[in-house]
């Protein structure tokens, strides 16, 4: 099974593609490590962001995307811009979605610990989320 974990701060999807086969992990390159939304009145704009997104999601063969969920108040909440992106990316009718909570991801890591250092993975920074998000979503099924 191959999922795509996303991590939404600001106006900024940063994803992370990871596959499942045999007990085994692996990463693909992919073209993208994340998307940036820029928030306009525009219609075309998230029309824009959700088609290229989906095409991403194809072009890899994603079965799954997960979103990490984000907070709706507080010092943690999300934006309204990337409360926007969520839609678009939960709109997807080529995809399953699935919105994750961070105790639900926290619970799998917990009982299955991510089993290589996150520097070896190859990724930038910035997706670290994105692929513990991907990474506990796949240990659960």
């Amino acid at each position: 099974m191959r999922a795509c974990g996303v991590e939404i701060k600001g106006s900024e999807a940063f994803i992370c593609i990871l596959e499942l086969e045999d007990g085994l992990f692996d990463i693909p390159d992919c073209r993208a490590q994340k998307f940036i939304y820029r928030s306009s009145p525009d219609q075309n704009e998230i029309k824009d962001f959700q088609f290229e997104f989906q095409k991403l999601m194809e072009d890899y063969r994603v079965d799954v995307v997960v979103i990490k969920e984000r907070p709706l108040k507080g010092k943690f909440a999300g934006s309204s811009v990337g409360f926007k992106m969520e839609a678009a990316i939960q709109l997807l009718d080529t995809v399953d979605v699935i919105l994750q909570s961070n105790v639900t991801e926290k619970e799998y890591l917990k009982e299955n610990p991510i089993p290589v250092d996150f520097k070896e993975t190859g990724l930038k920074m910035f997706q670290q989320s994105a692929f513990s998000t991907a990474y506990s979503y796949l240990i659960s099924r």
